[in-house]
């Protein structure tokens, strides 16, 4: 009868300058998250003060006294409707946001499933189109929506912009890694194109959709020049050309500058929240390598 001794672990050694590598970390992270909550520090600071405080020499951590009035003042405002900016930048990026999602996705998956001789000449046009400046379509697409009467509405702000070229790109790039054998399997089952698209591949793909719906919904929400020239009343304002309007060649209103612009990003803060894990995942699930 043979017996084995026990077999005994070296003990791990430490890494040399673990904890102060560490250490080291955490005071650099904690340095670059205080740079990045300064901008947050100084809207919601300025939006609760006077313009007296906020151009005046002598600076304060805070303001003596809190002016919750501001808030009564940019929704009360005669002149901007602030509320119903909010209402249409809101109705804009959800629309927008959802068209983008519906048709790019389509077109990405065509491009990338769907076999077709001319499928990368498509492609490559679709590219192109990265290349055209904004500036150059600008007015034609102006004169085109003017023409069709859609100026001042829900329409002219959403339609000219339900496709994007980039997004296009990106949902080819993921669908291109997306598992055929279970579109094959949904092939065996009666289902084409769309019946697999829409019971197969969406499902699986929610992380990414979610993606790109936060970035397209980031995209819409700052809007600013194509709203600025389509929505010529007032009423028909986004939320960006509202805060416009509070610096003129007469007066700049800090106060409801601020206290606006704190209102605007509440928004985008709670959708990157919820929504951060994901954005990131659907990058990097496209396959582009940096």
């Amino acid at each position: 009868m043979t017996t084995t001794a026990p077999r005994i672990d070296k003990p791990r050694r430490k890494k040399r300058g673990g904890v102060i590598g560490n250490t080291g970390l955490y005071v650099c992270v904690s340095i670059a998250a205080a740079l990045f909550l300064i901008p947050f520090y100084l809207i919601v600071r300025n939006a609760l003060s006077t313009d007296q405080e906020i151009t005046g020499e002598n600076w304060k951590f805070f303001p003596s006294q809190l002016q919750w009035s501001n808030v009564s003042e940019l929704f009360n405002d005669p002149l901007v409707d602030f509320g119903q900016s909010l209402w249409n930048s809101l109705v804009v990026a959800v629309l927008m946001t959802v068209g983008i999602l519906l048709v790019c996705s389509l077109a990405g998956y065509g491009l990338a499933r769907i076999p077709y001789r001319h499928a990368n000449k498509v492609f490559y046009a679709v590219l192109a189109t990265l290349m055209v400046p904004t500036s150059v379509t600008f007015v034609p697409s102006f004169v085109l929506v003017s023409s069709l009467g859609w100026v001042d509405t829900y329409r002219g702000l959403i339609i000219p912009g339900l496709f994007s070229g980039f997004t296009c790109f990106l949902f080819r790039q993921y669908f291109l890694g997306f598992p055929k054998e279970l579109e094959e399997a949904a092939r065996v089952d009666g289902l084409g194109y769309w019946g697999a698209y829409w019971r197969i591949v969406v499902p699986n793909s929610l992380n990414f959709f979610a993606a790109m719906a936060t970035i397209t919904f980031i995209s819409g929400w700052n809007a600013f020049l194509w709203p600025l020239v389509i929505g010529q009343d007032p009423s028909s304002w986004t939320v960006q050309v509202a805060l416009s309007s509070y610096m003129t060649n007469q007066t700049v209103n800090y106060h409801l500058i601020f206290m606006a612009t704190a209102f605007s990003i509440l928004p985008l803060v709670f959708v990157f929240l919820f929504l951060q894990r994901w954005l990131v995942q659907g990058i990097a699930q496209t396959g582009i390598k940096g």
